[in-house]
C-alpha cells in the first residue's frame, strides 16, 4: 500500500508498506523494521506474538530522545502483553499498538508535527 506522506526535510518517511516489507525514504526494506526520525533499521520479528523484551531494547535504549512509540502489529489489532507494556512505560515512553498500516500513517503525521516518535513495524504481505 502506497502512502502519500508529507516529507519533512531529512527525516525518515514511510512511503509504502506491504509485500513483506517497506519503502522508507526511497530505500526498500524486506521484513520488519524500526523507524526512528533519522534512521531505519531491520527488525527481526516476523509476527506480533513473538515480541520479547529483547526486540524492544533498541527502542528503549535509543540514543535519540523519543516520547512516543508506535507498534505496528501486522494486519490485525493486538494488545501488548503486560510485561512488555510495563517495560516501555518504565522507559518513559508513551506507546500505541495498531495495525501496521495505521502505524505507518500515524508515524508520518506525528513526524511532520515534529514529535519525537519511533515506529516498530511488523511486515505485512
Amino acid at each position: 500500500m502506497e502512502i502519500n506522506p508529507v516529507e519533512p526535510g531529512g527525516a525518515q518517511v514511510v512511503q509504502s508498506y506491504g509485500g513483506g516489507g517497506f519503502a522508507v525514504s526511497d530505500v526498500r526494506y524486506t521484513g520488519s523494521v524500526l523507524v526512528f526520525p533519522e534512521r531505519t533499521l531491520p527488525w527481526s520479528p516476523t509476527g506480533f506474538t513473538e515480541l520479547s523484551a529483547d526486540h524492544l531494547e533498541p527502542l528503549i535504549k535509543a540514543p535519540e530522545p523519543l516520547d512516543v512509540l508506535l507498534i505496528g502489529a501486522g494486519s490485525d489489532l493486538a494488545v501488548l502483553p503486560p510485561d512488555l507494556a510495563a517495560l516501555i512505560r518504565d522507559a518513559g515512553l508513551g506507546f500505541e499498538v495498531m495495525n501496521t498500516g495505521a502505524a505507518c500513517r500515524t508515524f508520518n503525521v506525528l513526524l511532520s508535527g515534529e514529535r519525537l516518535v519511533a515506529a516498530a513495524l511488523i511486515a505485512v504481505e
